[in-house]
């Protein structure tokens, strides 16, 4: 294949594979006589890959180390495919919207018979948008590299702001909203290091779990071998449709921006069954008044850390969640459990 084949395939841009390739990720052949680069199945492969990678969040030096040690037998199989695995989910999700948009544009062709070429532009570019959003997400708080520690890090005493603020309560919280019963299937979404995921084993659940980090997915499955593991975003979980009796998530949404929590909500309800429960403990305000008031107790106060912190994270207005799980059919109560914590209990009607 040469780079125009290639990018097709992969839905890239030949500059985006001429990147790859300069950072020296990548080594396609040249041809003899043309010097086209000519790019096998192998470096297909390498470059979804990459790919997943980079919509992980791993830094370029990262992905070039990892696939030094794959090229020199130290990588696992395992590993490579689980990479595979979650590349394909995230591209058929982004299928699924295509083919969605398309059947909208079909639709209203079929219905108005005459219609504006602005109207299908329209429709478009609300498809062009949802896939900006879901790959402008970068991770800002380098879980790789905390994975370690991460477990010490959130049961640790903190005065003043503190977000974890009595973390082993509020998990213990989403258990019991949850309701687990013996047989059923639930997902974790953002297992972390399956701090949460671990709590439901007792209860005779078969756990999943997804992150989009390798090394907590690493901790999760030393503390927790039992929880079935997948390497992920909150943009593609890497399940098919209606598999789970439950979904919970803690701790994770406030990572996303407000419009990524949107496409977010759409995955729960995707891998959910029928009268499916949802389950989530997170950084929320009640709403944008609540946000406006808090803000103003610390201003007041001279919380600058507080601030400065709330700044840095994404902390959801929770009537918005509300509203947002309302348009896809959940049915939803909540109530605030910490100072910065919120715990919303869902059933798809």
């Amino acid at each position: 294949m040469q780079i125009k084949d290639m990018a097709q395939r992969l839905q890239i841009t030949p500059r985006a594979i001429r990147y790859y390739e300069e950072k020296g990720l990548i080594r396609p052949q040249k041809a003899d006589e043309s010097g086209y680069r000519q790019f096998s199945e192998e470096d297909l492969w390498r470059l979804q890959t990459i790919i997943t990678l980079r919509e992980v969040g791993m830094p370029i030096e990262d992905i070039r180390e990892l696939l030094e040690q794959m090229d020199q037998g130290k990588g696992s199989l395992l590993h490579y495919l689980e990479l595979q695995r979650s590349f394909m989910y995230d591209r058929w999700v982004e299928l699924s919207k295509v083919i969605e948009t398309t059947e909208s544009m079909i639709e209203r062709v079929r219905t108005e018979q005459v219609i504006a070429p602005a109207s299908l532009y329209e429709l478009a570019e609300a498809n062009k948008r949802l896939r900006q959003t879901r790959d402008v997400w970068v991770d800002r708080w380098n879980f790789n590299q905390i994975a370690d520690v991460y477990d010490e890090l959130v049961t640790r005493k903190q005065e003043g702001y503190n977000k974890h603020e009595r973390y082993d309560e509020v998990l213990d919280a989403v258990v019991s909203a949850t309701v687990p019963m013996p047989g059923e299937a639930g997902l974790d979404a953002g297992t972390g290091t399956g701090n949460l995921a671990g709590r439901f084993l007792s209860y005779g659940v078969k756990m999943s779990g997804f992150d989009q980090s390798l090394e907590m997915l690493r901790q999760c499955r030393r503390k927790h071998p039992e929880v079935e593991t997948k390497l992920g975003t909150f943009f593609a979980f890497p399940f098919l449709e209606n598999r789970f009796d439950f979904v919970v998530s803690s701790y994770a949404l406030h990572h996303l921006t407000d419009d990524q929590k949107v496409l977010a909500l759409a995955e729960f309800r995707r891998v959910l069954k029928h009268q499916g429960r949802l389950i989530i403990a997170d950084l929320m305000f009640a709403d944008q008044e609540h946000r406006r008031q808090h803000v103003k107790e610390l201003e007041n106060a001279g919380d600058i850390r507080a601030l400065e912190q709330l700044e840095h994270e994404c902390v959801a207005d929770r009537s918005r969640l509300l509203a947002e799980l309302a348009d896809l059919g959940f049915q939803a109560d909540s109530h605030q459990l910490t100072t910065y914590v919120h715990l919303i209990s869902a059933r798809l009607k």
